[in-house]
């Protein structure tokens, strides 16, 4: 078994693949950072108010890839076996639950906006934003529920181009309605953060137009069609369940998680917060290339272990370990070289919300280093591979018994909070550790399929 695979195959795959992946991740990155540097004109309680505002977002984000995850790697392992009718029925059964979570989200948003905004922070000014934007911007949750779902759908068939295309929708867009909604041109009245939301709103349903026409009346590979939306299997109904739940509730801890370093350093200030918001931007930045790899790898061990081919899995793995240790220290460097410039672009936020922002920043180059190698690798490989139980336990243990208690301890005994941002990321360096011994024993192929007939 060699440590560099010499298939030509692997590497042609990671690339097609991954290319329209991390496009569609920079797209979406630049069309999140626009909306902060617009709102950032704002002011701190504005930046930190829809920070606040989106902590739902995060938990939707979380709980959609648990769905989308779920599709990708049933129907991926099916693709391998070319058994297209399977993957609709799986695909239809993931469309409907996510729409269900996005209705009942966008519910509770409508009716407790300004109670959730109060359970992250008490600045008076911060809640007032955030409570503006969150009536709003819930309205998008089911739209962007259905479009993530139905991507992942083509993902999972190796078509990943038609995100590429969605999120240039949105760019185009949200970054045109936040110019014109937020600041007040083309006579419209200047709304502030409520015409950042009203934008991601119809930023959302673009999206979901996009995506819908492609699946149900351009693409020919999966034929998928509306009224497939009523195909039911009781054997795949529960596959979908019993595979998809740990996804879901591994993605659900980490929205426990994310809202709880929200909650943590919302203890700091507004300074903080909106500090935190900036070097969380800058470490989404460095992660479109890692997450485009990661999604790819994901495909193609799905794939190769549908079709069969345990050993050559093998060779895939080793040769994937060694690509993202070098992504994760590429990632690393970058991030420190250009934290300094990046955290400048916001002229907005106060000199102290930029002091902390650049703290953080630095903890975030050295932290990325163990996300690049550890993240994608437990997704692409041991998740992606069939073994989706032992990621949500290793997620678990260590955001329940190390980052979160860690953090807490720092912050309560008044530690500066670059430390406590530095607790609640040490878990990306810790999990290598976990990674390599797990990757390596190899017994985390399993095939997800039923057989035929």
């Amino acid at each position: 078994m060699r440590i560099i695979t010499r298939d030509k195959t692997y590497y042609k795959s990671l690339v097609t693949l991954a290319i329209p992946v991390a496009l569609q991740g920079l797209i979406t990155f630049l069309v999140n950072f626009a909306d902060n540097l617009m709102v950032n004109s704002l002011g701190d309680a504005a930046v930190s108010g829809v920070y606040m505002g989106n902590q739902i977002q995060t938990f939707i984000q979380m709980f959609t890839s648990g769905i989308g995850g779920s599709i990708v790697i049933i129907a991926a392992q099916y693709w391998g076996k070319r058994d297209t009718e399977r993957i609709r029925c799986l695909v239809a059964t993931g469309v409907k639950i996510a729409a269900l979570v996005g209705v009942i989200f966008s519910a509770i948003g409508l009716l407790f906006p300004s109670q959730i905004i109060r359970i992250f922070i008490n600045d008076p000014e911060v809640i007032a934003q955030g409570t503006i934007y969150l009536k709003w911007v819930c309205l998008s949750y089911a739209f962007f529920c259905v479009t993530q779902a139905l991507i992942s759908a083509m993902r999972s068939v190796e078509v990943t181009k038609v995100g590429l295309i969605v999120s240039i929708s949105s760019l185009f867009v949200n970054i045109s309605l936040n110019y014109v909604l937020i600041f007040g041109k083309l006579g419209f009245p200047a709304m502030g953060v409520k015409g950042a939301a009203i934008a991601t709103l119809v930023s959302r349903m673009a999206e979901t137009a996009v995506i819908a026409y492609y699946v149900l009346i351009y693409d020919k590979r999966l034929g998928f069609g509306i009224k497939d939306l009523l195909l039911s299997d009781k054997q795949l109904t529960h596959d979908f369940i019993k595979y998809g739940l740990p996804l879901v509730a591994g993605e659900i801890v980490w929205s426990v998680n994310m809202m709880c370093n929200s909650k943590i350093l919302g203890g700091y200030g507004a300074a903080v917060v909106t500090a935190a918001s900036v070097a969380n931007t800058l470490q989404t930045l460095a992660l479109i290339t890692i997450s485009g790899l990661a999604s790819a790898v994901g495909i193609i061990t799905g794939k190769t272990i549908g079709a069969g081919k345990k050993e050559l899995m093998k060779e895939y793995a080793m040769t994937t370990q060694v690509i993202f240790l070098c992504v994760g220290l590429l990632s690393g460097a970058l991030v420190f070289g250009i934290s300094k410039f990046f955290v400048g672009l916001y002229t907005g936020i106060s000199a102290d919300a930029a002091a902390q922002a650049l703290l953080l920043a630095r903890v975030i180059s050295v932290t990325i280093i163990g996300t690049g190698y550890q993240m994608p690798c437990l997704f692409g490989l041991v998740k992606s591979g069939g073994d989706i139980h032992f990621v949500f336990k290793n997620d678990s243990i260590f955001v329940f018994c190390v980052v979160l208690p860690s953090a807490i301890l720092a912050s309560y005994l008044g530690a500066p909070a670059w430390v406590t941002f530095a607790c609640l990321k040490c878990d990306q360096i810790l999990k290598c550790f976990v990674a390599v011994v797990k990757i390596n024993k190899f017994n985390w192929m399993k095939d997800l399929t039923r057989k035929a007939g």
